[in-house]
């Protein structure tokens, strides 16, 4: 399914102040459901609110254009509570309702390892922007990125820190969840490859709130270069604040979170000068720029891809039943899995046997509050 670009606006101007649970057309017998896990509340709650944004931002547009199997659809929110407790019963409270047919999961590995057995035994598609390769790489059939995944993350990272700003000496600080390991284990093979091993690995625990000794291992180690993998954007602002506090102004390249707009909030001028590795930028592709406008329209802050990805999910999704001509799940599954050159916000979808859609990153710099795109760089190994 494709839509117009006259019937993605009218889809957006209709009803985008919809409550959680969008039932647009209740006059109807039925309806196609999506469940949806969000932080309604926790320390990520602020970016849980863009991400469900973003998928009613779809949604509107899709349920315009003539829904999904002539049918149109609601989503179906619950709260995950920002932690791996709470999204198990999130995704359980929605996996007993037999009429969703397919899910919206969280953008951090760690709650979706935690989910990922209860996906394999219900057997529906979930939609994921968890960016821990393994996740698409462990036998579950039922999980469908809409990131790319930290392979390739901390590949670009690497080359652009090693070859474009010539660093050699890198410290490389990472949580210690699944999502935080997996990408500084990639980052720091990565550096092998390049013959820039890190001269510090150093891990830290999430919701820390004094990174005063992690700041001060680094300015010890005599490190020209700082690549990070922070999960939560509040960890990311206190860090970076406390990182210049204490004289510390080494470069620094991130991965996405160090693009979200919590984080640019919470940071401020901290975060100035740093790089990024972003799955959206908006000046990317006409995809992105045109998605940007809309969700600008909408939420009156930049987006980000706390809003991008549940956007894409959305939008592939129904295509893929439209597809299917049907919401049997191996149907639904099968469908996802052949989409290919499908332009969405995060770039184009080329979907593997793994469930991975998107196979490369954007490089972006901040410019006093600004982000502003460098390049792309797709990987096709």
């Amino acid at each position: 399914m494709k839509l117009t670009r006259r019937e993605f606006a009218a889809g957006i101007a209709a009803g985008l102040a919809a409550p959680t649970v969008i039932t647009s057309a209740r006059a109807q017998a039925a309806t196609i459901k999506i469940g949806m896990c969000a932080p309604v509340t926790g320390p990520a709650a602020e970016s849980g609110g863009y991400a469900i944004k973003g998928a009613k931002l779809a949604l509107e547009a899709v349920n315009k254009a003539g829904g999904i199997l002539g049918k149109q659809a609601e989503l179906i929110i619950e709260d995950d509570q920002t932690t791996n407790p709470g999204i198990v019963l999130a995704f359980s409270k929605l996996a007993a309702q037999s009429d969703i047919v397919a899910f919206l999961g969280s953008i951090r590995s760690t709650q979706v390892h935690a989910i990922s057995p209860d996906v394999m035994k219900l057997g529906k598609p979930v939609m994921i922007g968890g960016t821990d390769p393994t996740l698409t790489h462990m036998g579950n059939q039922w999980l469908f990125r809409f990131r790319p995944n930290d392979s390739y993350s901390g590949r670009v990272i690497a080359d652009y820190g090693v070859n474009v700003l010539g660093k050699k000496k890198w410290a490389v600080l990472h949580s210690t969840d699944a999502f935080g390991t997996a990408g500084g284990k990639a980052l720091s093979a990565a550096l092998e490859k390049l013959g820039a091993p890190a001269v510090l690995d150093q891990g830290y625990a999430n919701q820390s709130q004094d990174f005063t000794p992690v700041v001060l291992a680094i300015k010890q180690s005599g490190a020209d270069i700082l690549g990070s993998y922070f999960t939560f954007e509040n960890d990311l602002g206190i860090f970076a604040r406390q990182l210049r506090q204490l004289g510390v102004n080494i470069p620094w390249v991130g991965s996405p979170s160090i693009v979200n707009i919590t984080a640019l909030k919470l940071a401020g001028p901290a975060l100035y000068g740093t790089y990024g590795v972003a799955d959206y930028a908006e000046e990317s592709s006409e995809g992105s720029k045109s998605f940007g406008k809309a969700y600008r329209d909408l939420a009156k802050v930049a987006p980000d891809n706390q809003s991008s990805w549940p956007y894409d999910a959305v939008t592939v999704l129904a295509a893929a039943i439209n597809k299917a001509g049907s919401t049997d799940p191996v149907k639904v599954r099968e469908a996802i899995l052949s989409i290919k050159k499908f332009p969405g916000a995060e770039g184009e979808y080329n979907f593997d046997q793994n469930g991975d859609g998107l196979h490369g990153y954007n490089i972006v710099r901040n410019e006093k509050g600004t982000i502003v795109f460098d390049k792309h760089i797709e990987f096709n190994d």
